[in-house]
């Protein structure tokens, strides 16, 4: 149980994926006292904690609680979301929310400690958002959004964001060693230090693992933090140092027909030489000091990022002889400085709270390059481009308590991009800016009778790849003409809900949502060109509840349903990848004694995989189940099973034309020179089967 000031829980929410804390003392003196707030423990949506029924945060314990087949599946606490992968455990997570197949990134931002992680005109994907480097142990609390409400919010975050925390220290030193199926292995140690007036923390990551491929995975990854910090909540700093490199072979999805024909196994690979290798190294900064009424609050940040992905997905098609694989590469530094002001302010006789900031970004890029490769030896080249992408924020919000039944969030976004290309094919150089400007608005009405009413409406955008906005030619064939794209695209939000506490020990949110695209953009990374697509809608409805029927159990529940529609295509009105249906169940059992545990199920349903909705794929459902025993105070032991049941479904389905060897110049869409259209065929990567891992922990 805790209590608030109303001044308080708006400034909370106000500050949404920035340390809240810092705004305690700009509103210190209002002491009107809003009523008691439940919170869960696992879950912080009380409430006066936010601004609309699909907003909240994810706490330490919730994290800690939940065994994880991956690191990625941190964001899959966000509700509604499904992560999977199809690629090897060192690429990033595919991302499914709102009835978006977000790729790796695209319409969803994320953020670790303050940095943005969604690469922008990246070698395989718009928005590409890889956070394997991120360290579970180390993260404090999990800030999601959705829709595009919020002012200080911007690229990527159409359907949502989700802001990643670190502790700035740890009560107690962490060591824990993992040792699981198929060669599974992980360690982790953290600590913290006082260091004068501060803190210093660092922690350090190995995990290694070969998966249940036929090929092994041999994935070796290596993670280090090293941060110091000093101050109150009001007036202090840290300094944040982050280093993460991995490699592996990737078992890529493959053809239903090549099972079918005995050429491979389930957990086979048609191309044994996919695979990949990346690193990212970082320094940042996040300073808050507190000035007149209110408080300074900035972030910089410095990230050197790497990427080199062999991937084949088409075999034979291109190249009946030495096969289609090709090699995406992105090397670049990116910059940023994020400075936002959130100071008391009277408006019209009303107390409220303003924040203007600014959200400034630079990524020097080069090479992006697409290359064509045989057992990863370079062989051509499809394009090689050097980009300089600058973007510009401007943002101002205020958040007003006008009565004891009534708040308002209010803001303005303005950006403004430019793009600078420099390609190997000269006609596909060039430059090009664009700017928009996204209103937001936010009314919450009550509480009453323990239940608060939110409406949200906003506009907001994505980015599309540099590349895409000055191209001409076709790469792959320099006589073919290429319309540009525009360089950002608008998207249109709304959104209705409630979130109520009148059930005891239950906080349960209902929210019902609109979110329309102009056109659904997309970088296509193994053709090197950007395609528009038609513009969209997608309208649902999300339900979460979570309750704590007794002191050792936590029971959580959520169902989203959405309808997701193409506008004028006439190939057909349905969006591929859009998942209709997401629903999950968790039951946390603490402290029962000695014993503690988890058990989570996760269902995300059919979605059409082309536009005439003819294919569509099978749902999935996953059950992971964790037992554990606290040996002495300070060690614990734990059993995870991931995949309880040993479910035979898909990670991901794809439908797509491709050429396996022996169907070249025999099938009539695989000719012997090649460039055919392919076997059409659902192409798919399983999920993983039942494994075991054990672990022992301990606090020092």
């Amino acid at each position: 149980m805790v209590k608030f000031a109303r001044g308080g829980a708006l400034a909370r929410s106000m500050c949404g994926a920035w340390a809240a804390m810092a705004c305690a003392a700009a509103l210190a003196h209002d002491e009107v006292q809003a009523p008691t707030v439940s919170v869960i423990g696992h879950y912080e949506t009380g409430i006066g904690t936010s601004d609309a029924a699909s907003e909240g945060a994810v706490t330490s314990a919730r994290i800690e609680s939940r065994p994880l087949l991956r690191t990625g599946e941190v964001i899959e606490l966000v509700p509604g979301m499904i992560v999977t992968q199809h690629s090897g455990d060192g690429k990033a997570n595919q991302y499914y929310l709102r009835g978006y197949n977000l790729d790796h990134g695209t319409d969803f931002a994320i953020w670790v400690d303050g940095m943005p992680v969604n690469m922008p005109t990246h070698g395989h994907g718009q928005g590409y958002a890889d956070i394997n480097f991120m360290i579970p142990e180390l993260v404090s609390r999990v800030n999601f959004r959705k829709g595009p409400y919020y002012a200080e919010e911007g690229d990527f975050s159409s359907a949502g964001v989700a802001r990643i925390h670190y502790f700035d220290s740890i009560p107690q030193g962490i060591a824990t060693v993992t040792l699981g199926s198929n060669r599974y292995r992980r360690g982790v140690f953290a600590n913290s230090s006082d260091v004068g007036d501060g803190h210093l923390l660092y922690a350090f990551e190995a995990t290694g693992n070969d998966g249940p491929w036929d090929r092994p995975e041999n994935l070796r990854k290596l993670n280090a933090v090293l941060r110091l910090s000093q101050g109150s909540e009001t007036s202090g700093f840290s300094l944040t140092a982050m280093a993460y490199d991995a490699k592996w072979d990737a078992t890529d999805q493959i053809p239903q027909r090549a099972v079918d024909q005995g050429l491979v196994g389930r957990f086979g690979s048609l191309d044994p030489t996919d695979g990949g290798r990346t690193s990212r190294y970082s320094a940042s900064f996040s300073g808050r000091q507190a000035m007149g009424r209110g408080t300074l609050n900035v972030d910089a940040y410095l990230i050197n990022y790497r990427l080199d992905l062999w991937s084949d997905f088409t075999y034979f098609r291109n190249d009946p002889v030495r096969g289609d694989q090709f090699q995406q590469s992105d090397n670049r530094t990116v910059y940023g400085f994020n400075p936002h002001y959130m100071f008391e302010m009277p408006l019209f006789g009303t107390d409220s709270v303003t924040t203007v900031g600014v959200q400034s970004r630079f990524d020097d890029i080069g090479p992006v390059a697409l290359y064509d490769t045989q057992a990863r030896t370079i062989i051509g080249t499809t394009r090689e481009d050097k980009v300089r992408q600058m973007s510009v924020g401007l943002y101002a919000q205020n958040a007003a308590q006008w009565n004891s039944w009534f708040r308002t969030l209010a803001g303005l976004r303005a950006d403004h991009y430019r793009f600078d290309v420099a390609s190997n094919i000269a006609a596909n150089s060039g430059k090009r800016s664009d700017h928009l400007v996204s209103p937001k608005l936010s009314l919450i009405f009550g509480p009453w009778d323990r239940t608060e009413y939110f409406v949200n409406t906003g506009y907001g955008f994505h980015s599309n790849d540099a590349r895409g906005t000055v191209i001409r030619v076709d790469p792959k064939n320099t006589a073919v003409a290429v319309a540009p794209v525009n360089p950002l695209v608008r998207t249109r939000g709304s959104e209705v809900g409630l979130r109520t506490e009148l059930v005891p020990h239950v906080q349960s949110s209902l929210a019902l949502w609109e979110l329309r695209q102009d056109s659904e953009l997309l970088f296509v990374g193994d053709a090197g060109t950007t395609e528009a697509s038609f513009p969209s809608i997608r309208r649902g409805i999300e339900w979460t509840s979570y309750a704590r029927p007794f002191d050792w159990l936590f029971v959580d529940a959520e169902l989203a349903i959405t309808r997701a529609r193409f506008r004028d295509n006439p190939a057909g009105d349905r969006i591929p990848g859009a998942v209709e249906r997401v629903a999950t169940l968790g039951l946390t059992v603490e402290d029962l004694g000695p014993w503690f545990g988890a058990l989570q199920v996760r269902h995300f349903g059919p979605r059409p995989l082309v536009e005439d909705n003819s294919q569509r794929s099978a749902g999935t459902t996953i059950s992971n189940l964790r037992v554990g025993y606290l040996v002495e105070k300070n060690v614990r032991v734990y059993l995870d099973v991931l995949n309880l049941f040993g479910t035979k479904a898909d990670d991901i389905t794809y439908y797509y034309g491709s050429c396996l060897r022996n169907e070249v110049g025999v099938a009539p869409a695989c000719p012997a020179v090649g460039g055919g259209d392919g076997v059409q065929d659902r192409v798919f990567h399983p999920v993983e089967p039942r494994q075991l891992r054990f672990s022992v922990s301990a606090r020092f």
